[in-house]
């Protein structure tokens, strides 16, 4: 097993395989990356979950709400 935070190359990717098998933990629909915000996106539920050192963070609790594409925090009262 590759540590993300070893190889650089996992930082700004997500290995095709490993996004096969990824789904929502909500819906269990399927899942696209978006390389810039370094999230994975579930369209059917509007959810943007965090890659974090290039390890994907698929907690309900850590992800974001999107409407028409503009972030929205599912925990408004929470301190980052």
């Amino acid at each position: 097993m590759i540590i993300a935070s070893l190889n650089p190359l996992w930082r700004n990717s997500v290995d095709a395989r490993l996004l096969e098998i990824l789904v929502c933990p909500i819906c269990k629909g399927p899942l696209s990356y978006d390389r810039s915000a370094q999230e994975l996106i579930c369209n059917a539920d509007k959810l943007a979950y965090p890659i974090r050192d290039g390890i994907p963070v698929m907690l309900v609790d850590e992800a974001r709400q999107t409407v028409e594409g503009t972030p929205v925090d599912l925990n408004p009262g929470s301190v980052a």
